[in-house]
């Protein structure tokens, strides 16, 4: 401890032997300090404060229907980029601040010196931002927050819109993709079912469900006949069992009269027309029970007009005996056995539908596999375009929606303070740097008066020269001063105190002097 006050006293001494050096730079650099602060422009701020309302009544009426940005976000976004370079050179050019500039690196400096001045500050969590700029010239400082307020209020619009374009753009492009996708996958489909019509199923049943289906119907079928052949058997031995009453050609009329009438096959394709028409309003013309039918109509219709010819071919009988017979049982019969006959007929046809179809299907059953396997695969791609394409035209009118949604505004700008100088210059404030001034200065001459006692040291005792030149000191002399030395010595003293105290009274002058000017102002 006593070694490090005996350093510090040493210091001290050093100091003070220098101390006129120590005053000099003192003064010069107070001097030089005054001249710089008072000639250093005045700045002027301009300031206006705009609030973000993003309350809209639209946002929840919309809610699902259109997409909902986050304002909040995109607005505080927006005041941290806002201070870009192609805003700046907008405000350059919106400023005239260009007609000054001669050369790109003027207009660079002049971007860089707008970054540095301008100020977007939020206010609490309200949307209320605050826009400054400092300026020598009060009227451009005023012009440059007037042009950025409108560039903030622009960019906002403008970049809502520019979003919303571009992802319209890119659902349009999508969508005109996917149009040629699903014609594409409509052509393939169409060109598959033409080449395999006769083997896909309908009513979405697969392979082994079809040929379930057949031989379920199959079976059906042949029940049906069976039935049917016993019942008309049945009638056959009922008709045999009957006698038919012959009368003569004058009650009756000959063979030449019934020429054109066949009883039992008329019945017969009497009956084949009425299923048919029953079979036609459950059933299409492809069905195989209603084209069966339709060929057992058209054997029976040959067959009677083959027998009409036979008739008219041979002639009246030699009796002249007709052979129609009048007996109401008897005719009931052979009709009944007529309608039997052509319900076999019926479901003969119908059983050889479905016997064919159910040999079809095992003939290719190596092949129809693999086709609905295919077929499968090509509904699956199919599906998945045709709800993609959905999606995208539900989302372009959900785009179509936002945009005008925004267009009519979501977020609304209210200016709460216009842009506004200041009366007063805000800076420098040289009431503040003026005794900062003065104290650098004087920081500067103890510095001074230090680093020359180090550069020409002077020694106060004989020990600190024997530490510094480690040799021993033999002894050492006293200076004892009389009444003409210490009278220098106090007029030296004055001079130096007087001398700073004129740099106080200097500074103080400058103070008293700035205080003056703000209150006249």
């Amino acid at each position: 401890m006593d070694e490090l006050i005996r350093q510090l006293t040493e210091i001290l001494r050093g100091i003070w032997q220098r101390r006129w050096l120590g005053l000099g730079v003192a003064w010069l650099a107070g001097i030089i300090g005054a001249a710089v602060l008072f000639r250093m422009p005045d700045q002027y701020e301009a300031s206006a404060r705009v609030y973000v309302d993003t309350q809209s009544v639209l946002r929840p009426l919309m809610s699902g229907l259109a997409v909902q940005p986050n304002v909040e976000q995109e607005m505080s976004i927006l005041s941290r980029t806002l201070i870009s370079r192609p805003n700046l050179e907008k405000l350059i050019r919106m400023t005239d601040m260009d007609l000054k500039l001669t050369s790109q690196r003027e207009r660079d400096q002049a971007i860089d010196d707008l970054m540095r001045t301008i100020r977007i500050a939020s206010v609490g969590r309200e949307n209320l931002y605050t826009i400054s700029y400092r300026d020598p010239n009060p009227n451009q400082s005023k012009k440059v927050v007037q042009s950025l307020l409108s560039i903030f209020v622009e960019s906002s619009l403008g970049d809502k819109r520019q979003d919303t374009a571009q992802a319209r753009r890119f659902i349009e492009e999508q969508i005109r993709a996917y149009e040629q996708r699903l014609g594409e996958a409509e052509n393939r489909l169409k060109e598959f079912k033409l080449k395999y019509m006769g083997l896909m199923g309908s009513e979405g049943r697969d392979y082994f469900g079809r040929m379930s289906h057949v031989g379920e119907e199959l079976n059906k079928a042949r029940m049906e006949l069976r039935a049917a052949e016993q019942a008309r058997d049945a009638l056959k031995r009922e008709v045999a069992g009957e006698e038919p009453v012959f009368l003569p050609d004058g009650q009756g009329g000959g063979a030449g009269s019934q020429s054109g009438i066949v009883p039992e096959l008329d019945a017969r394709i009497d009956a084949m027309k009425k299923n048919l028409d029953e079979l036609l309003r459950a059933y299409t013309d492809q069905h195989p029970d209603v084209v069966g039918t339709r060929r057992v109509i058209a054997e029976l219709e040959a067959q009677r007009a083959k027998e009409i010819e036979a008739r008219r071919k041979a002639g009246p009988t030699k009796s002249g005996m007709g052979p129609v017979d009048r007996n109401p049982v008897y005719q009931q019969l052979k009709i009944a056995q007529a309608e039997a006959e052509a319900n076999v007929a019926a479901l003969r046809a119908k059983v050889g539908a479905y016997e064919a179809e159910f040999q079809r299907l095992r003939s290719s059953q190596q092949m129809l596999p693999q086709v609905e396997a295919e077929y499968a695969q090509l509904n699956r791609d199919y599906d998945v375009q045709k709800r993609n394409y959905e999606a995208l035209v539900a989302r372009r009118e959900s785009a179509t929606m936002s945009s005008e949604m925004e267009a009519s505004g979501t977020a609304d700008f209210r200016i709460i303070d216009p842009p506004r100088v200041s009366p007063q210059p805000v800076a420098p404030n040289r009431l503040l740097l003026l005794p900062l001034v003065l104290l650098a200065a004087l920081g500067a001459g103890i510095a001074a008066s230090f680093a020359w006692s180090q550069i020409r040291p002077t020694f106060h005792d004989g020990r600190a020269l024997r530490t510094l030149a480690g040799r021993p000191v033999l002894g050492s002399v006293s200076l004892v001063p009389d009444d003409n030395v210490l009278a220098r010595r106090r007029r030296h003293n004055f001079a130096f105190f007087g001398s700073l105290a004129g740099l106080f009274a200097c500074y103080g002058a400058g103070i008293a002097l700035l205080l003056l000017t703000s209150r006249v102002s």
